[in-house]
């Protein structure tokens, strides 16, 4: 641990869990529980939970679990300290300076080096398009119409045509091959030796919401493939984490962002005024993405490319974009491919007006459906009015559907009392149908089934007392720590049994006392395990009696092989007779 148990605490009590994860995940509150999609796998089915009660959250889907620290640090790729200075700075505690560990001072200064590194080589990119050699460069960036404004703002670059150039440069800084592997900017072969990932390309620094450069793009100056090409992943950069932008448009005092395709569409429109632009970092469109974007604005408009590739990627992000709870409107560009084009024909003002009259995107997507059918046949035109009343169920507050239902009755003529009498009738057939919830999620089948039987039974009774802690008392004349034969359970017994002793259950304050990952996935599922759900009080007697005997009889076992003591043995056996005497009431 880096800082003192109460001063960990006291940022994690102020902190609400629910209120932060809702700054990244849509939330619904069902029973005393919030629900969401989860943000750490794709799925359509929210099985993500977060408990307000115990400041925990879990997903019955992926397994990933924590407390709100440790939800920032798996989110946002922080350490434990980054994630404990923006929790504590979000409530306003001042922490006291650390002395970090070996391993923390290692971890946090390999992502300052890396971040270090990447600013050294996004200024040497720069002085290199400003030289002779990147003359053709500069003087592609010109034609793109960039002002030297832009160019300086956005840190643009060029990488020499020599595949070594870089390398050379930053190991006469003086920086070591060890700390240079790391950064994804060099290719390490035994055959060819060291050379650089970006060479004879425009570049163009990534940086993170807090304007540090974490990795590169580039664009190939010649005929090369692949025309675009972008850093690794790396310890400092996750690209579905990220986008480009992201720095400028997080502050633009706009309610509203602006989503593109690439690079020198977010830069064209930043130059032209529209400073809430961004675009993804060579890959689709995510949730993560979306959930990032929430946290800064409420609407988007989608200005991707008005090709068939480009409404593809429009389509493919709204459903995203919505879960996220974002509003959502798509510009359109025609007669022009994307917003640089576009603003170099029509100007700024033109574009202004577009986002202004921007569509709805369940109109966008109706309109794009329609053009699947020939409407003057009549089975196609039923199958389109079909196909639009399946699309009208994903709205499931019955208001905005009807909202939406009479919204595209105007827009496409299709008769308002036929498409609602058809989505009805589709909504009723759907009502009984078996649908996955999260309490229908197998709670790890797989894994529990390659569990020890008995270090299975010491995690459903620590669940069982967890969330019930008026049992504890009655189940603590039987079991002690020491009983708990596996050395995470027992850690965590003893935690709990110190909290009790203590005459108040913390949940959320076990994980402070664990710092890997996996141990917080652990810690998690026992606060969530849906095992002791839907059972009678009278079931939950026998499966407590049913766990307490079972880990007794391990505990006594277990005892029985290690001692040596003929006194210790007798005492032993005696307990063993005694253990079909033992029947805990709950009531």
């Amino acid at each position: 641990m880096f800082y003192s148990d109460e001063i960990i605490e006291q940022v994690r009590t102020e902190n609400d869990i629910v209120e932060v994860i809702g700054d990244y995940v849509k939330l619904q509150k069902k029973g005393s529980s919030y629900f969401g999609l989860c943000p750490f796998h794709n799925e359509k089915s929210p099985s993500f939970s977060v408990s307000p009660h115990k400041q925990m959250f879990y997903c019955f889907g992926c397994g990933e679990g924590g407390n709100v620290i440790s939800f920032l640090m798996k989110y946002e790729n922080y350490t434990f300290v980054e994630a404990m200075q923006v929790l504590a700075k979000r409530v306003g505690i001042e922490l006291p300076k650390q002395e970090y560990s070996k391993e923390a001072k290692k971890a946090n200064d390999l992502k300052t080096k890396i971040i270090e590194i990447n600013t050294e080589a996004a200024k040497y990119y720069h002085y290199l398009l400003k030289s002779e050699r990147g003359k053709l460069a500069l003087q592609y960036l010109q034609g793109r119409a960039l002002s030297e404004e832009t160019i300086v703002r956005f840190g643009l670059g060029y990488s020499d045509k020599y595949s070594n150039n870089l390398y050379q440069y930053l190991k006469s800084k003086g920086y070591l091959d060890a700390e240079l592997k790391e950064t994804g900017l060099f290719t390490y072969d035994e055959k060819r030796g060291v050379t650089d990932k970006f060479w004879n390309r425009v570049m163009f620094p990534i940086m993170d919401a807090n304007n540090r450069v974490i990795a590169f793009g580039g664009r190939v100056m010649g005929d090369a493939k692949p025309k675009y090409l972008n850093s690794p992943e790396t310890k400092v950069f996750d690209k579905s984490r990220n986008l480009y932008g992201l720095n400028v448009a997080r502050s633009s005092r706009k309610d509203f962002m602006l989503i593109c395709e690439g690079y020198m569409d977010v830069i064209s429109l930043h130059q032209a005024g529209f400073n809430n632009a961004v675009a993804a970092l060579g890959t689709a469109f995510t949730f993560r993405h979306a959930s990032l974007i929430k946290r800064y604005v409420k609407e988007v408009v989608l200005t991707f490319d008005s090709d068939e590739a480009g409404t593809k990627a429009a389509l493919r992000a709204i459903p995203y974009l919505k879960d996220a709870g974002l509003a959502i409107k798509v510009l359109n560009m025609k007669p022009y491919k994307d917003p640089d084009e576009f603003i170099k024909n029509m100007g700024r003002d033109a574009y202004e007006e577009r986002i202004a009259n921007a569509t709805n995107f369940f109109i966008f997507q109706v309109g794009e459906e329609q053009k699947k059918y020939h409407l003057e046949d009549p089975q196609e035109k039923t199958e389109f009015h079909n196909k639009v009343a399946e699309m009208l169920l994903d709205f499931e507050d019955e208001m905005e559907r009807e909202n939406y239902l009479e919204a595209v009755c105007d827009a496409y003529q299709i008769p308002k009392e036929g498409l609602m009498k058809l989505t009805r009738k589709k909504a009723l057939s759907y009502v009984g149908k078996e649908e996955k919830t999260h309490e229908e999620v197998p709670p790890k089948e797989r894994k529990m089934k390659k569990e020890d039987a008995s270090v299975q039974t010491q995690r459903i009774l620590l669940a069982y007392l967890l969330d019930q802690s008026q049992w504890f008392e009655k189940v603590a004349q039987v079991l002690s720590p020491d009983d708990f034969i596996d050395p995470f359970y027992k850690k965590v017994a003893e935690i709990f049994w110190e909290q009790m002793a203590e005459g108040k259950a913390n949940p959320a304050q076990i994980m402070n006392n664990f710092g890997e990952e996996e141990d917080h996935k652990k810690v998690a599922e026992l606060f969530v395990s849906p095992i002791r759900a839907n059972l009678t009080l009278a079931e939950l007697e026998r499966a407590i009696n049913d766990a307490v005997m079972k880990i007794k009889k391990a505990s006594l076992e277990y005892q029985a092989a290690n001692v040596a003591d003929i006194g210790q043995l007798q005492d032993i056996i005696r307990q063993q007779n005694e253990l079909q005497k033992i029947y805990i009431r709950l009531t």
